[in-house]
Order: C-alpha cells, then structure tokens, then sequence
C-alpha cells in the first residue's frame, strides 16, 4: 500500500523518511512498469492531486479518462510510472506547483520529506 494510482497509502507505520525513500526507490523503474493498486482510489486521488497542483493538465486529462472508464463500470487500473510521474504529487516533491503547495499548508521546509510528509497530513484530512 505504498503507491496507489495519483496518491499513495496512509502512514499507519513507519514515518516520512520511510516513506519517501520507498518511492524514490519506486520511480528508478522503468517507466513503462505497470502499477497495480490494492484498492480503487482513483478518482479521489485524483481530486487531491489537482488541490495541489491546479494547473497540472495531465491531472485534469487523467481524471476525465478516468471518469469515463468508471461511467462504464471499468477499472481506472492499472496505470503506469510514466503516468504516475506526471499526475502523482507523492512521486513530484521535487516540482514547484508542489512545494509550494505543501509550504502553503504548513511544511516547514521545501526538503522532500517535509514536503512529503505535509502532503501525507494534508490527504488524510482531504
């Protein structure tokens, strides 16, 4: 449960440094590795991803895709990294619409844990 499609798991264990090491580790795949999520979380994600980067175009086209598969009762999975690379804040700590977002919100630093775990905070009460 640590990536799901534009969004990633709750922090029940572990901490932020935990956490951002396992998707750093995640985004050296290869960009055409297929993600497959545990759970359909989609669209939610999706609609926090936009909360944070609002000008995120693939963020928009993703959820109306997305939107569309499930108008017709099909999964939204799985995706791949190429796309979660684009659409997936946990996976754009690095990105300035994200940083920004997460300082706005009460990260202390623009570090990528803070940033990270600002993020995590922000979803779990979204």
């Amino acid at each position: 449960d640590t990536l799901f499609s534009a969004g990633c798991g709750r922090m029940f264990e572990g901490t932020a440094i935990i956490y951002c090491n396992s998707l750093e580790k995640l985004k050296k795949l290869p960009t055409e590795t297929q993600i497959f999520c545990a759970h359909e979380y989609t669209l939610a994600n999706l609609a926090f991803a936009q909360t944070v980067e609002p000008d995120n175009a693939r963020i928009r086209e993703h959820t109306t895709l997305c939107q569309q598969l499930q108008r017709h009762d099909k999964p939204t999975l799985p995706s791949t990294l190429a796309r979660e690379l684009q659409i997936n804040p946990f996976l754009r700590l690095d990105k300035t619409a994200v940083i920004n977002s997460a300082l706005n919100h009460g990260a202390t630093s623009s570090s990528a844990i803070d940033v990270f775990a600002q993020l995590r905070e922000w979803k779990n009460n979204f």
